[in-house]
């Protein structure tokens, strides 16, 4: 027995000595290091590890890590200082094509000047009428609808302006591809010639038609706001005066701006590029 515990001892201290002796190893290893110069350790970590370093760390150009610089990037395009060397009235594009500072743009009465827009009063108009579409009742296929200019509400309700004009042209579109039919109450029963034109479309009541088979009216209102136009829409049943749908949306001043009388005139007074203040 007691020479069982002899052999376990001995066991035990040679494991001993062989960690230590392991030890001190890796100790004259890291000494032996610090000899090395700064490069050298880099280099070594580098060779090791490749995976994780794709250039030799410095205080000037640390490692790369997984978060991309996109504008970075971008300005590594070769394109980029071509692109923004341009001359200053050019349109300035970045290397996707996005257009920075867009020219300005006007008419030929130069009653508009502004950037070029990315929506117009068609788009606004398209939106009520899907709103007016998603709560409307009663009206379908077999119930023909009229549309009249949208009056300004701060009136008498018999005034209306370009936007009031143009707003009824494009609803009657957008019914129309909603499969709603609609009434052009304006068309005459004849096609008149003349110098100026071939119209079928006439305002004196005399040349149309008074009785037509209209059973509900898109009409609706407008009123100043400070960021634009507010505007009301309603479609109204002409026998019980019910409304059955309607639909708001405020149109931002330079969507109202944007539309120009066929005069020159300018939306807010003025004409032929010349504001007209009272003095």
């Amino acid at each position: 027995m007691n020479k069982q515990c002899k052999l376990v001892l001995v066991g035990i201290c040679a494991m001993t000595v062989t960690t230590g002796c392991t030890v001190l190893d890796r100790i004259e290893e890291w000494a032996l290091a610090g000899n090395e110069s700064s490069e050298d350790v880099v280099h070594n970590s580098y060779t090791q590890n490749p995976q994780t370093l794709t250039e030799p760390v410095d205080a000037s150009n640390p490692a790369p890590t997984n978060v991309v610089d996109i504008t970075a990037a971008d300005r590594n395009y070769p394109g980029y200082e071509n692109d923004y060397n341009a001359d200053s009235d050019a349109d300035k594009q970045d290397s996707f094509g996005a257009i920075s500072q867009p020219r300005l743009y006007s008419n030929v009465q130069s009653s508009y000047k502004g950037r070029p827009l990315t929506k117009h009063i068609g788009d606004y108009v398209k939106n009520m009428a899907q709103d007016l579409i998603s709560n409307m009742e009663y009206v379908s296929e077999k119930t023909p609808v009229a549309v009249t200019h949208f009056a300004l509400l701060d009136s008498n309700l018999k005034s209306t302006n370009l936007l009031g004009q143009q707003m009824a042209e494009s609803f009657i579109h957008e019914l129309h591809k909603f499969r709603i039919p609609v009434l052009d109450f304006k068309t005459t029963d004849y096609i008149r010639i003349t110098e100026h034109g071939d119209f079928a479309l006439s305002r004196d009541y005399l040349e149309l038609n008074s009785s037509l088979p209209i059973e509900y009216v898109l009409t609706g209102t407008m009123t100043r706001h400070q960021g634009g136009m507010l505007v009301n829409a309603r479609i109204i049943g002409m026998d019980s005066h019910a409304v059955v749908a309607s639909a708001q949306m405020m149109v931002p001043f330079y969507v109202v701006d944007a539309l120009i009388p066929s005069d020159g005139t300018m939306p807010n007074g003025g004409k032929d590029g010349v504001r007209f203040t009272r003095g």
